[in-house]
């Protein structure tokens, strides 16, 4: 702030963050009195008045949709036309004073009329729709963005996709509320990502009652590795509560068929609802052990502005915003229901998650994959992948989930089975690796580079073996073509040091300090 000066500071606030957003803005007119402080986002929009009350360093609010509506304001205040302010829709500010709110703003229908922000910045979250046709009563979007479905066109989407894919992004989160609501246009999209020749991965988010095999099949095909869908309860009244209209069939079978084309289906789940009961918990335990999730987040109801569960919450205790004068992040229903205490919520929590872990094993072991041989490129990376979940990712560090070095293997070991795949055949050579079998180790991980000869971490995973046999020559072999990797740098200079050659042994060391001071190996 005190290096750029700037005239304007704009602040997107996510609810849980307002605090941080008004102390930086604090700072920031403590820095320079003139700036203008400009917030917006969802956690602005449902507390414009709030803010603009309290917090006299907030000088306007946009609300919803903001590209048009932050375009007028900026541009307002540097042609110094002040006057035209309040003609600007969907801005909140002061005048007199007092709070005040033009009238909203029109919600873009042309989607494509937006520039693409790849052709300025980098990032890994992409959208294709603004807007949910859902209701329910846990989530601030439908009152955000309307609950009539926008579209980008597939073009811009993938316009957008291969901006970013040209500065090496191979990873996207898709980030629409029901990314398959409109199959024609997902189906089109998916087969121009493969018509490009895109080689990415990405994850996407749905409802259960909005996939089909054929979009399922696409998605695969076009790199998709993870669906989520949010199941929320498996009490039928609860879901009826929170008004998610979904049956446990439907549930049931988008599970069975998204892990059939081999994505992970993630579940996402809330408790600690009006009526939650641990008879309701076992219904949910019940369908968790029927859909057989390879993922399950298990999320406490919470309370926040824009929905209708506050808009009641307020009603009921005869409540202002000023609740949120308070340093909270949210607020948590159970704390507003004398049915339900905190040891409750937290036993129930520990119920579902000690269930799910227990389970896991079993889930994975029941994996059927579709037969269709254009898959099994896919089969054979989805299998790899989920290895690695269980070896070096999210469930490595969970003790609750028993014989994982056997899921490991046998997942591996799956993945060869539909095809050769680099990372299984590395997952298999660190196994027998550690196990100190060294020769079926080096016999693996040489089947490997024979099929994939250009892998590196093949390579220096052979050649640590051959190092664990002393064999160093053959080692250096293996390391030496690689030796811009820093973890090949540091074997290289073993060898060398274990070889007796000390000169060679201290100019690699001497590479691999400089390597450490630089950026590091992603």
């Amino acid at each position: 702030l005190l290096e750029t000066r700037p005239d304007l500071i704009g602040f997107y606030i996510l609810h849980a963050k307002r605090c941080g957003g008004i102390e930086i803005a604090r700072i920031a007119r403590q820095i320079n009195p003139d700036v203008k402080i400009v917030f917006g986002g969802i956690g602005a929009t449902f507390l414009w008045e709030h803010f603009l009350g309290h917090f006299s360093e907030i000088d306007y609010v946009v609300i919803g949709e903001g590209e048009y509506t932050f375009l007028n304001l900026v541009n307002c205040l540097n042609d110094g036309k002040l006057n035209e302010i309040e003609q600007i829709k969907g801005l909140a500010f002061r005048r007199s004073g007092q709070t005040a709110r033009n009238e909203d703003a029109d919600a873009i229908c042309d989607l494509d009329q937006l520039p693409i922000p790849a052709q300025y910045f980098s990032y890994q979250h992409v959208s294709l729709t603004r807007g949910c046709a859902g209701n329910c009563k846990f989530c601030g979007s439908p009152q955000f963005w309307g609950r009539k479905i926008r579209f980008h066109s597939p073009d811009y989407f993938i316009e957008q996709l291969e901006l970013l894919y040209e500065r090496g992004i191979r990873f996207f989160y898709v980030s629409d509320d029901t990314f398959t609501v409109n199959r024609k246009t997902v189906i089109e999209i998916c087969q121009k990502i493969i018509q490009k020749k895109m080689e990415i991965n990405w994850t996407a988010i749905s409802r259960v009652d909005m996939i089909d095999e054929d979009v399922l099949y696409w998605m695969r095909k076009a790199g998709c590795i993870q669906i989520s869908y949010g199941v929320e309860s498996g009490s039928k009244k609860i879901r009826e509560f929170l008004n998610k209209k979904i049956s446990d069939e439907q549930i049931c079978r988008a599970f069975k068929l998204t892990q059939h084309y081999g994505m992970m289906a993630r579940a996402y789940f809330i408790y600690g609802c009006p009526q939650e009961s641990w008879q309701t918990i076992q219904q949910t335990i019940d369908l968790i052990d029927r859909i057989k999730p390879l993922s399950a987040i298990f999320y406490i109801l919470d309370i926040f502005p824009g929905t209708a569960l506050y808009q009641d919450y307020k009603k009921r205790f005869k409540l202002s915003d000023d609740i949120w004068l308070n340093r909270i992040e949210d607020i948590m229903y159970f704390e507003t229901d004398a049915v339900l205490s905190r040891d409750l919520i937290l036993a129930f929590g520990h119920k579902l998650r000690t269930f799910f872990y227990d389970k896991l094993p079993e889930f994975v072991e029941a994996l059927d994959l579709v037969d269709r041989k254009d898959l099994y490129p896919q089969h054979a990376d989805f299998f790899s992948r989920l290895a690695l979940t269980f070896d070096k990712g999210d469930y490595a560090g969970i003790d609750a989930i028993a014989n994982k070095k056997k899921i490991v293997e046998r997942l591996y070991g799956r993945s060869l089975e539909y095809g050769p795949h680099a990372r299984a055949y590395l997952g298999l050579g660190i196994i027998h690796q550690k196990k100190g079998a060294h020769e079926e180790s080096i016999r693996i991980l040489s089947e490997g580079i024979e099929l994939f000869p250009e892998d590196e971490h093949l390579h220096i995973c052979l050649a640590v073996c051959y190092m664990n046999m002393g064999k160093f020559e053959l080692a250096l072999s293996h390391l030496l073509k690689f030796e811009h990797r820093k973890e090949a740098l540091h074997a290289i200079a073993n060898c060398y040091q274990a070889l007796n050659d000390t000169e060679k042994a201290q100019d690699y060391f001497k590479r691999l300090e400089t390597s450490n001071k630089q950026i590091p190996d992603s």
